[in-house]
């Protein structure tokens, strides 16, 4: 049964002093992680060098020791009779990955540390998505996979390009961004909750079909070479969701945000918003739009009526610089967006009058590779194989509670849930303090699922 080396949480969260910290020694071997070009960089094993936004102290870990033996064997969940009909239905009963257990020390503090791991034998885990008490994952296997509690319970392929980005709306839908410059849509059974099939994709082949007999519907990428504006010619690296105003805006390396309506799955526009490849896009307060690119800028987009038709306008440029812009998160409630950079660094601006520059959080010494907000918290994952978790206090600033240092290698996506109050021990610490199961995935092959309060420490 192949199951890790489970450790205590006192590995995960160990109180040190920043002169501690700064004293302690990095191993000298580096790793490097080649992939198509989304990221190629060596980072060295070393910790963090998360700090507080303030000059208190704050608790870090230590990394794993080293990865899964090789020695394991493949351990299914289904062995009993009730799971076993599940998991013959599931269109890969042969499986990839090797199923971990829980954590047995978990139980030492239940509201913080690690829970589980999933590991993949071979690719990449590039993208997830958390839907109640389901988690999808995207990998370089082309396969969506969809699994409860940590076991195995459906999954579906696509036929070409390995899975940059994935969204869910409130209906069932599922929207996958993939390599190959296509969104798929895939749609769940009402009456086998594990079945999932292909919708479509975007554009559709009626529209496709439409636009392409009219040459101005066609743009030059270059010498002698026209596509259809509608249609993203490079990967598809980004999606996000406004389900309030029914729309799905995406992101590409073609330097386009293009903007779906959900109703019938029509591109409403196609926007050249940078001059290099977009690399994320989030929906945030005021109905308001943001765009990332490898170009150095974070750009903000506002819905206007421009004759007689809504557009999207670019209303401001909040950072144009060297390093790329890599990951985006947006506080709805508090109105404000999170920034990650290759230089390791998270800028945020808050609205007050105007969205004004808050600070920057230095938590990586590598670049950032995603970010999620969570209530009043802000978790960050990076190519140093960290996850920061930060909270943003009453008084507008930010304190690092903790650093997840268990992957072992660079953290490529998070996501979160609020843990329902019926599933906590009831005590939940103090009034007001909320829990959360976070899952990361990384380019070691893995997801990990943790839970994190407002009041970690």
């Amino acid at each position: 049964m192949a199951i890790e080396q489970n450790r205590s949480h006192s590995d995960h969260y160990r109180k040190l002093t920043f002169a501690t910290f700064l004293k302690s020694e990095s191993p000298s071997s580096e790793e490097t992680y080649h992939t198509d070009g989304d990221y190629q960089n060596a980072v060295s094993q070393r910790p963090s060098n998360a700090s507080n936004a303030s000059s208190s102290d704050y608790s870090t870990s230590s990394s794993s020791p080293s990865p899964l033996s090789p020695w394991n064997q493949t351990y299914y969940p289904f062995n009993d009779n009730n799971n076993m009909t599940s998991f013959q239905s599931s269109p890969y009963h042969k499986s990839p990955w090797i199923y971990q257990t829980r954590n047995s020390d978990f139980e030492d503090d239940s509201d913080n540390g690690l829970i589980g791991t999933i590991v993949r034998e071979d690719g990449h885990v590039y993208s997830l998505a958390a839907s109640k008490d389901l988690l999808f994952t995207g990998s370089d296997s082309k396969n969506i996979r969809v699994w409860k509690n940590l076991k195995d319970f459906s999954g579906f392929k696509s036929t070409s390009g390995f899975v940059k980005a994935i969204v869910i709306t409130g209906d069932n839908r599922v929207f996958t961004g993939h390599q190959d410059g296509k969104i798929r849509v895939w749609r769940g059974s009402k009456r086998k909750p594990e079945k999932y099939s292909r919708a479509g994709s975007l554009p559709t082949l009626k529209e496709f079909l439409t636009k392409s007999v009219n040459p101005r519907n066609y743009v030059e990428i270059r010498r002698k070479k026209n596509v259809l504006k509608i249609k993203h010619f490079d990967a598809v690296s980004c999606l996000s969701l406004n389900e309030d105003l029914g729309l799905l805006y995406s992101g590409s390396w073609d330097k386009t945000l293009k903007v779906w309506r959900l109703s019938d799955s029509k591109c409403l526009e196609s926007i050249e918003a940078h001059d290099d490849a977009v690399n994320t896009v989030v929906t945030g307060f005021d109905e308001l739009v943001f765009t990332g690119s490898a170009d150095g800028t974070l750009k903000v987009w506002k819905r206007e009526l421009q004759g007689k038709e809504m557009k999207h306008v670019l209303v401001h440029v909040l950072m144009k610089q060297e390093n790329a812009v890599t990951a985006l998160a947006v506080n709805v409630t508090d109105s404000v967006v999170y920034c990650g950079s290759s230089d390791g660094s998270v800028n945020f601006w808050e609205r007050k009058k105007y969205l004004t520059h808050g600070g920057t959080l230095h938590g990586h010494r590598s670049a950032v590779l995603c970010l999620i907000t969570a209530g009043s918290l802000v978790l960050s994952g990076g190519a140093d194989k960290n996850i920061c978790v930060w909270r943003r206090n009453g008084d507008e600033s930010h304190t690092c509670l903790s650093v997840l240092m268990d992957h072992d290698g660079p953290v490529k996506c998070l996501t979160a849930v609020e843990e329902a109050e019926e599933d906590s021990d009831g005590d939940g610490g103090e009034k007001g303090d909320r829990r959360w199961i976070v899952y990361s995935g990384s380019l070691d092959k893995s997801v990990k699922v943790w839970r994190v309060t407002d009041y970690a420490s």
